[in-house]
């Protein structure tokens, strides 16, 4: 069977699997609608607020794992072509998950979890400026957004194809805009920084986070 077919074949997999509802199945076991509460946001940022910082570990890894579990396969059927195709699936799925009437994540640990497998390296790389821009501003948003414009243009400064550029591009497109409204509350002097967290938990059940700051981050 033609390479281009067995990937056509395996995209709506691959959709499906974004749409795996990490977030939702984690805080449900915690007695919690991650869908009601705190931002409303089924990832791993609301998780971190609601249930500390333990849990939207789990659910953070999940979310890179539906990305690079994806990518991979696309990797292994059709090279770096196969795994944008079958990890940008996996992006549109978590973000647009038909099962949940279109209303998802953020796109950022998954389509992590496809960069991740394509350019390890530089994903590291951007992994630590998101990580220091976040100490800095206390805003997740802001280090999300500047992370995703940051990636395409590195992969152009390294010299990488045009596809990989404009592919890119695209992904870092999707994730701006599903943080818009995040945007729009920092212009308000709305939008919360990561040293705010709701703590709906005992004090004896309460994860102590680690020493990075309490993390509000949009995933």
């Amino acid at each position: 069977m033609n390479t281009g077919v067995e990937v056509a074949l395996l995209v709506p997999v691959a959709y499906l699997l974004g749409t795996f509802p990490s977030a939702t199945l984690v805080a449900r076991r915690r007695g919690v609608d991650i869908t009601a509460e705190g931002s409303g946001n089924p990832g791993a940022s609301n998780t971190f607020r609601l249930l500390g910082w333990k849990a939207g570990a789990v659910v953070f890894a999940m979310d890179v794992l539906k990305g690079s579990l994806a990518a991979l396969a696309g990797l292994a059927v059709d090279g770096h072509r196969g795994a944008y195709v079958l990890g940008v699936a996996a992006v549109l799925g978590h973000v647009l998950p038909v099962t949940r009437k279109f209303k998802g994540g953020r796109g950022v640990a998954t389509g992590a979890g496809v960069m991740l497998v394509i350019f390890p390296l530089l994903t590291l790389a951007m992994v630590v400026l998101w990580v220091v821009l976040a100490r800095v501003t206390h805003k997740a948003s802001v280090a999300s957004v500047t992370v995703a414009i940051a990636f395409p243009i590195a992969v152009a400064l390294a010299g990488h194809e045009a596809g990989d550029i404009i592919v890119i591009s695209v992904m870092a497109l999707l994730v701006v805009a599903r943080h818009l409204s995040n945007l729009r509350r920092l212009v308000k002097g709305e939008e919360l920084g990561l040293d705010t967290v709701i703590d709906r938990t005992e004090p004896d059940e309460r994860d102590e986070p680690p020493d990075v700051g309490d993390e509000r981050a949009a995933s």
